[in-house]
């Protein structure tokens, strides 16, 4: 688990930088129930599982119970991050061949669960739409505090607007230099056309400057309609996500 800094090195200026992540989603939930957070990105490779699996850690720590859910039935990485056998888990559980009980994993992180893909089906989007799906939802948000999702990347699939229907609040991750700026509109508008509650972008493996003595950063920007917060994060730039 060495990619959950949160974890490893709660001290680093990285990790701090995630629970100054977690305290704006914690204000922008002063008038709004948010309890369900999906992260999605434009592509593959921006970190957003990365960074959803840091940041579900550090509200875990403040004595929350958080479920991280594999929503990624495309390709799913959560248990390769958390090192968790894969053999069950979401897809398992809204299939009825197994219990939630059953296919969900405990973590060395006190108040932080795991559920996982489980077995990957022919139709990621149908069953990420179903009934059955929602009302899964719906039970998650009367047993945790907060349910974080991670979600394929909305510029490659539909998948990640349709789990914006039933979440609560979307962060979007955008690669430092990995992206065209292009492709990270569409990938706004996308969400915004489903009805997302867009919390806030996150900038990640931007370049610090070698004379700069800051680490990480967050700052407000704002647009015509409404402001955003924006934040970035330094980490290390990796192939996985």
């Amino acid at each position: 688990m060495k990619k959950i800094i949160t974890i490893s090195n709660p001290k680093s200026p990285i990790s701090e930088s995630y629970r100054g992540i977690r305290t704006s989603i914690q204000f922008s939930n002063l008038d709004k129930n948010i309890k369900v957070i999906n992260v999605t990105s434009s592509k593959q490779g921006e970190g957003k599982t990365t960074i959803l699996s840091n940041l579900a850690t550090t509200f875990a720590n403040l004595e929350k119970k958080v479920l991280i859910l594999d929503g990624d039935l495309r390709n799913p990485t959560i248990h390769k991050i958390f090192e968790l056998s894969n053999v069950c888990g979401l897809t398992d559980v809204l299939l009825e061949e197994k219990s939630f009980e059953e296919c969900v994993h405990c973590t060395d992180t006190k108040n932080l669960h795991i559920l996982t893909c489980g077995t990957i089906p022919p139709n990621p989007s149908e069953l990420l739409a179903s009934n059955k799906m929602t009302e899964f939802i719906n039970k998650l948000k009367e047993n945790y505090d907060y349910v974080f999702i991670d979600t394929p990347p909305i510029g490659v699939v539909t998948d990640a607007g349709i789990i914006s229907t039933y979440s609560d609040g979307c962060v979007f991750v955008v690669g430092a230099k990995e992206v065209e700026i292009e492709m990270v509109k569409i990938s706004i508008e996308r969400l915004e056309n489903v009805g997302a509650n867009i919390l806030g972008s996150i900038l990640n493996k931007f370049e610090v400057s070698k004379n700069s003595s800051n680490y990480y950063n967050n700052y407000y920007k704002e647009d015509n309609t409404h402001k955003k917060l924006r934040f970035k994060i330094r980490q290390k730039r990796n192939k996985e996500e």
